[in-house]
């Protein structure tokens, strides 16, 4: 970031903020906005003072978190596409997907809570969610794997709507059957 002039993380430090993020993906997800920041300190095996020091508000927390996520996903593409086909690559995206879209839901509350607040927690997150897709779907294409005539954006706009309708824990059969289903459609009929 241009201007910041703090110092990088020491490792332990780094490790810690990690297993705080990931602890708080998941206790916001299981509990809601009003879990205990205890509780997520305690999940992730770290104090709260560590925990305070590196987000001092809830939003904080929050906002971070969910920027990790997102980081998350799209830097996988690249690990995907060096040990997989591309096709498998974009198959096995759209189950991180999935998953990160499940996390979110599970923070939606407080998420639209900062917001609301004047916050931007999503910042450029559906640019780079688009641009990793494309990514894949290009190599897919190039592979002859994948249809040349979707856009990413429809892809993405049916994964989003595959995760809203079903993604809680309960329903993720019916939303792996449903990515199936997308694509299937994608995929190059030969005669």
């Amino acid at each position: 970031m241009a201007g910041d002039t703090r110092r990088p993380l020491r490792a332990d430090a780094r490790r810690n903020r990690e297993k705080i993020l990931t602890a708080a993906v998941r206790v916001f997800a299981e509990e809601g906005l009003d879990a205990h920041l205890e509780r997520i300190a305690k999940a992730a095996g770290v104090g709260s003072a560590t925990l305070y020091r590196n987000f001092p508000t809830r939003e904080a927390l929050i906002e971070a978190a969910y920027r990790n996520e997102v980081a998350q996903l799209c830097e996988a593409v690249p690990g995907l596409l060096a040990t997989r086909p591309p096709y498998e690559a974009l198959r096995a995206w759209t189950r991180l997907f999935l998953d990160y879209v499940t996390a979110k839901l599970g923070m939606a509350e407080a998420l639209r809570a900062i917001a609301a607040t004047g916050g931007n927690p999503y910042g450029q997150s559906r640019d780079m969610i688009e641009a990793a897709l494309s990514d894949l779907m290009d190599a897919c294409v190039t592979a002859g794997a994948i249809r040349s005539d979707v856009p990413p954006a429809d892809v993405s706009a049916a994964l989003a709507g595959i995760a809203l309708s079903s993604a809680r824990p309960d329903q993720r059969e019916q939303a792996e059957r449903l990515l199936d289903l997308v694509l299937d459609g994608l995929t190059v009929r030969r005669p």
